[in-house]
């Protein structure tokens, strides 16, 4: 067991092991986002409990579901995920790298090459989306999540939606996030299933596929996400009470 975990098919299963758990959490986390969206089409954005529209929304109710016990105590589980993902992604670059004798293509499990961009370039959008990821934890997770941790109240999820997505510039640097971590998908979705043996013609063809579709389908529910609150800041006279408490 131990030379599994120390060996290079064995820390390749653990890194698509991890990966495999963050593509799960970023479907839910995507969908849960994505209720706001469906909130503006039904004229519900912005209903929660404590504000003057009534009773709460599909995404508030969404956010609640985030804040239960069994979803808190996933958090420390979903952070050693990132860790270890991001950890064992480090790792196997430098060993390849020492292998190779210098900056080579990313090493995927079979020999198969690899012509897409992203596959010669995961590292990079790993430090970009890790990069992102610190700027969007401190825009959400430290308002919401962690404010709860501590005993404090949690803010407004719509309101903090209109407040980040509402300045046209975070706007664009979440779209670039976006972005490298649809590349990142892409490449590492079908990736993951060749380090577990599925790297034949066939099945690579098709897992190239999934993948841009898996990728595409999350990606969109965030990208729809944040434009959709861009346009409720601006646009949307649903949101006027957060817009004048904003100072849009």
């Amino acid at each position: 067991m131990a030379n599994f975990f120390t060996s290079s098919i064995g820390r390749k299963f653990i890194q698509s092991v991890s990966g495999a758990f963050l593509i799960l959490f970023l479907l839910l986390h995507g969908t849960i986002n994505f209720f706001s969206v469906i909130d503006s089409c039904k004229g519900t954005f912005g209903l929660s409990a404590g504000v003057p529209f009534g009773d709460s929304g599909l995404f508030q109710l969404g956010c609640d579901f985030m804040a239960t016990p069994v979803i808190t105590i996933m958090v420390p589980v979903l952070a050693l995920g990132f860790l270890v993902h991001i950890g064992y992604g480090i790792y196997l670059t430098v060993v390849n790298l020492k292998a190779r004798g210098g900056v080579k293509r990313y090493e995927v499990a079979s020999k198969a090459k690899s012509d897409s961009w992203s596959a010669s370039n995961m590292v990079v959008l790993g430090i970009i989306v890790l990069g992102f990821l610190a700027f969007h934890l401190c825009h959400f997770w430290a308002k919401m999540q962690l404010q709860e941790f501590t005993g404090a109240e949690a803010e407004n999820p719509y309101a903090l939606l209109l407040q980040t997505f509402g300045q046209w510039w975070i706007l664009a640097l979440y779209i670039v996030w976006f972005v490298a971590i649809w590349l990142h998908l892409n490449h590492g979705f079908w990736s993951m299933f060749q380090t577990i043996g599925w790297n034949n013609k066939v099945w690579l063809k098709r897992l190239r596929i999934i993948g841009i579709i898996v990728s595409t389908l999350i990606v969109g529910l965030f990208l729809c996400t944040a434009v959709n609150a861009c346009i409720e800041a601006h646009f949307a006279t649903a949101s006027d009470v957060y817009v004048t408490a904003l100072g849009f």
